[in-house]
């Protein structure tokens, strides 16, 4: 059973910065795919960024530059650092276990313009 916990989410005006947290249980973690997800209202929850196992990462076009994903293995912990934020980005956000269909509660994103 894989169980996920994200944190760091808030209000913050157009331009600003955020540092997502996910702390995993389980020993898969370190070698497991992770991403960060994110739903706004009203829509589906879309793949913002990806991270191998190895530390290959991947980002959806809408955050290519503003949002850089890494993990530390030691602390079972996935980060998402979102800066130069737009009105747009506002939405929950999950992290997953990549194939895996596990689920935390989310952490909530606001960017006010």
């Amino acid at each position: 059973q894989v169980q996920l916990v994200e944190s760091g989410g808030g209000l913050v005006q157009a331009g600003g910065s955020l540092r997502l947290s996910c702390v995993v249980s389980g020993s898969i973690f370190s070698s497991n795919g992770m991403g960060w997800y994110r739903q706004a209202p009203g829509k589906q929850r879309d793949l913002v960024a990806t991270i191998t196992g190895i530390g290959f990462r991947s980002y959806a076009d809408a955050v290519k530059g503003r949002f850089t994903i890494s993990r530390n293995n030691a602390k079972n912990t996935v980060y998402l650092q979102m800066n130069n934020l737009k009105p747009e980005d506002t939405g929950v956000y999950y992290c997953a276990v990549l194939g895996i269909d596990s689920w935390g509660q989310g952490t909530q994103v606001t960017v006010s313009s």
